[in-house]
């Protein structure tokens, strides 16, 4: 999770690509999650208070990552800017889209079999995460092979509408 949060985000200021930056974004927000969910899980299992901070830390960073998002595709596309190609930043996709629907059928069962609330819904996160990948990945490969750098915006914009998409269920909740 790591690289990926370090590699998206990196790779997207290198190659000035928005869908990299949005999509490991997404990726921190999902990491803090999962850490805090460890840490819930490591506590005292009857406390829903951690529980409870967790949950809305994590609303709270989804919903500040869709002005950042939103700033960052107007500011691109105002001075535009023109994503280049990122054989590199394919790779973390790619590495997202094998590890993504693993995590979510592991955080699942594991989320079911403790019957912790917490960990069921990272597994979601976990399956938004491998649909922005996807995204994120055809944004890149169209952005490689055909040099259609406005891709990067369409694939900034589906993450875009998965990241409110997101926050508006765990506000629901």
């Amino acid at each position: 999770m790591t690289v990926e949060v370090i590699g998206s985000i990196g790779l997207g200021l290198l190659s000035g690509s928005l869908a990299l930056i949005a999509f490991g974004s997404d990726s921190l927000v999902e990491m803090i999650s999962g850490l805090m969910v460890i840490t819930h899980m490591k506590s005292c299992r009857s406390s829903s208070d951690l529980g409870e901070l967790t949950e809305q830390i994590t609303k709270l960073l989804l919903v500040a990552l869709i002005p950042i998002i939103a700033a960052g595709a107007i500011y691109s596309y105002v001075t535009g800017l023109k994503p280049e190609s990122s054989p590199l930043g394919i790779s973390v996709a790619i590495g997202a889209v094998v590890i993504m629907p693993i995590l979510w059928v592991q955080k699942k069962t594991i989320g079911r079999e403790t019957n912790c609330a917490l960990l069921s819904i990272d597994a979601v996160e976990s399956v938004t995460c491998f649909l922005m990948a996807l995204a994120l990945l055809g944004g890149l490969l169209v952005n490689y092979f055909f040099r259609i750098s406005w891709i990067d915006y369409v694939a900034t914009a589906i993450i875009l509408a998965f990241v409110a998409k997101e926050s508006i269920e765990a506000f629901r909740e």
